[in-house]
């Protein structure tokens, strides 16, 4: 699928609105860490697990789209975390469908335990996998879920 030359499956992390001001914005609930810090540390655990990862963060709901459909083929995993978007957008949930490969979902807090508006997930009936309400931690764990499913690690 979307190999590189050598052989490293990628994986795409997607971060959706408010995410880049990690570390900013509301530190007892998202916590103190920036997101560069996350994605430098998923980078450097890809590559202990022989995987490309690469990530992608806005606030607008189209780029993401956009973003998801310029990965069909080119990437063999994905994880998102669509922010507020999880609970508004049909759009970005079509696009995910149409990529065929492992998915997870990845919230910093637990959206279960907050508002009501925020229990709802329109991504949930169609990823692979949800990870919430552990911190940035949700975001390794993820990364290393799709290491096993792409036979990288192994799996129970």
């Amino acid at each position: 699928m979307g190999k590189t030359k050598k052989n490293m499956p990628r994986v795409l992390v997607i971060h959706g609105p408010n995410l880049n001001m990690l570390g900013l914005r509301e530190p007892e609930v998202y916590g103190r860490t920036r997101l560069a810090e996350i994605d430098d540390r998923l980078v450097g655990l890809g590559q202990q697990w022989n995987l490309e990862v690469s990530s992608f963060q806005s606030n607008h709901e189209g780029a993401i789209v956009d973003k998801i459909q310029a990965c069909l083929g080119k990437i063999d995993g994905l994880i998102i975390n669509p922010a507020a978007y999880t609970h508004t957008s049909i759009a970005i949930r079509d696009a995910i469908v149409v990529l065929g490969v492992p998915i997870i979902e990845v919230h910093l807090s637990n959206i279960h335990k907050r508002e009501s508006f925020r229990h709802k997930s329109l991504m949930a009936d169609v990823v692979t996998g949800q990870i919430v309400g552990l911190g940035v931690a949700g975001y390794y764990l993820a990364l290393q879920a799709l290491a096993e499913k792409l036979g990288m690690l192994p799996s129970d």
